[in-house]
């Protein structure tokens, strides 16, 4: 009965450890950049308010910038303000995405593609999965995204990566591991934002050229929420069922009706690239998710 009694109390200790682990997977940041974030580079572009709570990042001719998380991510939720870069931005990147910066890396990105005055920013999406990208798509903003601040989201999950501008699904990839499909769910990531010179290929595939003497150019962030799993080093607590992690129970596992109607239409009126439709580029050999269920 002794022994009995050291199992029984050794297995409850595991349990309760196994609780503990789980339940501090779950991170809501700070609010404050100073303390969730590093520079990564030019800290001499970065601006951030007294409070912490609104970061800048500049480029000119000197240099771009950019900021990263602190901690690394497996599967959660992002959200971030963002004012993009006001008058003439063409061949400015404004860039917020995850990465595992890794060789083989996985990434998850928002680009923002700064455009000449009267054209719409376009928003370029991105997946890496094991290192292979080639799946942008491109959406024109129904609004303008210099005016205000407005919530850009990724959901990434065992189920599927949904891009969220102002809550309204513009993009989804869901998990097809099962019949062959790279999907990122082993490799930890860091959230990033950057603003740098894209101008070889942004705006117009090349044509139109950064006009310096409009610089700098600003982009703005605040009001970001990072509701993640922290890694710790072992993938089995963030892809494990809880309440910590929300985002991969089964209601996050699709989209609602009320996002599929957001979603469509997004895609009928806002889209203006799709890699699943560029048979010339893939030379009739459209990758296997094209052909796959999103929801």
């Amino acid at each position: 009965m002794h022994n009995y009694q050291k199992l029984m109390i050794a297995l409850i200790g595991l349990l309760m450890l196994g609780m503990v682990q789980i339940s501090i997977a779950s991170v809501v940041s700070t609010g404050d950049f100073n303390k969730d974030f590093f520079v990564m580079w030019s800290p001499s572009h970065v601006n951030t308010s007294a409070d912490g709570r609104t970061r800048s990042l500049k480029l000119d001719q000197e240099s771009g910038s950019g900021f990263s998380t602190n901690q690394m991510f497996l599967f959660g939720q992002i959200d971030m303000q963002i004012k993009l870069v006001p008058g003439r931005s063409a061949g400015t990147v404004v860039a917020y995405y995850l990465t595992s910066d890794q060789p083989n890396r996985d990434e998850v990105d928002f680009e923002f593609l700064g455009n000449v005055v009267g054209r719409p920013y376009i928003i370029q999406t991105n997946i890496y999965a094991d290192g292979f990208d080639d799946r942008e798509e491109r959406i024109k903003l129904w609004f303008d995204p210099t005016k205000d601040f407005h919530t850009y989201s990724i959901l990434w999950n065992l189920h599927q990566i949904v891009f969220m501008v102002d809550s309204i699904p513009i993009r989804l990839y869901r998990n097809h591991a099962d019949k062959g499909v790279a999907y990122p769910r082993w490799q930890p990531m860091s959230l990033k934002a950057t603003i740098w010179n894209g101008d070889s290929w942004a705006t117009g595939g090349g044509r139109d050229k950064i006009d310096w003497s409009k610089g700098p150019f600003i982009a703005s962030f605040r009001n970001y929420k990072i509701d993640a799993c922290i890694w710790k080093g072992n993938a089995r607590f963030c892809r494990a069922e809880s309440s910590s992690n929300w985002w991969n129970t089964e209601q996050f596992s699709t989209l609602t009706s009320t996002q599929r109607r957001w979603f469509k239409w997004v895609r009928k009126y806002h889209m203006i690239y799709d890699y699943c439709q560029d048979n010339q580029r893939f030379q009739n050999k459209l990758p296997k998710e094209c052909s796959l269920p999103k929801y």
